[in-house]
């Protein structure tokens, strides 16, 4: 049984069609309440860097510069661990252009729908189709997603002493195909589509914010629902929810307190809030029949998550880092929780200096 998400702090967000209005005025009020921790931790006086470990800063990778990051989603569905892999190839095209391949592999999905996704009952010789509450927690294989292409541009720089003020704007495309059972869309793990957005990163004496706002335009899986009467295996397409990401990240520099050569060790902790509202999901059997929605796993929805991290850089190149993801306001169907995350990053300078 699937039982409706819960609600921590705020209570304003609808839970039937996305409001623009309300979802804007709703997001102001996050906002100034996200304000008013970052004030608060403002006094404590630490600072950080600006590589935020769950969300893309404004500022772009050096021109010839390769950046190969690898890091892993896990968490516990039920009696299931899963698991997505990612490996991340970044590229500095330009010294404000930025293009990055994701190649995933998880075990979140099968190439079917689970038993129970659709269901059709019968009222004397008319069959009535509708979605139902199917089972969480199935073992599924590792499969390979897919590839999530990214490219970022920083159209703005304003650089000063201990200081810097960063804009950019991104797009993504991805070809993800695998039986994702859920409204939300997620290009990088789940399904295909395109997306874009803005990017703000300030820092100020090593204390950096970012503020980063975008769509995502998801596309369709073309597969098959398995009948729970025991019957042949029914065509089935799935058009995920069109969605609206907005996301806030915190860091600060633990140590050194003060810099004597650029290969000491950093310690840095951050602050995540990553929000998604999304549309509701339309499920098609046999190319033309429309089903009702009836599970809170396809219909529209909305919620904050936030991801306390820590990251240590050695040597100014090798990055580790470690964030734990809860719900904030409400949460998502397409992840259980708590989310972990572990990355590993290290940059390759391919042309020399002159």
């Amino acid at each position: 049984m699937v039982t409706r998400p819960f609600r921590p702090f705020f209570t304003c967000f609808p839970n039937s069609v996305l409001s623009v209005r309300t979802s804007v005025f709703c997001l102001l009020n996050s906002v100034f309440f996200l304000l008013t921790s970052f004030f608060l931790l403002l006094s404590s006086g630490l600072s950080c860097q600006e590589l935020f470990p769950t969300s893309e800063p404004a500022s772009t990778v050096p021109k010839g510069v390769l950046g190969v990051r690898l890091f892993n989603e896990s968490y516990q569905e039920v009696s299931q661990i899963r698991n997505a892999t990612t490996l991340r190839l970044m590229y500095g095209l330009f010294s404000k252009l930025t293009v990055m391949a994701n190649f995933t592999e998880t075990n979140h999905h099968s190439t079917d729908f689970p038993p129970g996704l659709a269901y059709h009952t019968h009222n004397g010789n008319q069959s009535i189709y509708s979605t139902g509450n199917f089972q969480r927690g199935l073992p599924y294989p590792y499969l390979f997603s897919g590839i999530d292409l990214y490219a970022k541009y920083r159209f703005l720089t304003h650089d000063g002493m201990q200081r810097h003020l960063r804009m950019s704007v991104y797009g993504e495309w991805s070809n993800v195909n695998v039986a994702h059972d859920e409204a939300e869309p997620n290009l990088l793990e789940d399904t295909k589509g395109y997306g874009g957005g803005l990017i703000v990163t300030t820092l100020y004496n090593h204390l950096a914010v970012s503020f980063t706002t975008g769509f995502i335009l998801p596309g369709k899986y073309e597969g098959f629902s398995p009948d729970i009467y025991g019957g042949p295996l029914v065509p089935t397409d799935l058009t995920y929810g069109k969605a609206w990401k907005y996301d806030l990240s915190f860091g600060y520099l633990l140590f050194p307190a003060h810099y004597t050569n650029y290969k000491q060790a950093n310690l840095n902790v951050y602050l995540e809030f990553k929000g998604v509202s999304y549309e509701e999901a339309q499920v098609i059997q046999y190319g033309f029949k429309n089903l009702p929605i009836h599970t809170p796993l396809l219909e529209a929805g909305n919620y904050v998550d936030v991801y306390p991290g820590i990251q240590t850089i050695l040597k100014s190149n090798l990055r580790i880092d470690l964030s734990v993801g809860l719900p904030l306001y409400n949460q998502s169907y397409a992840h259980f929780y708590p989310v972990y995350m572990l990355g590993i990053q290290r940059y390759f300078y391919l042309k020399k200096k002159s």
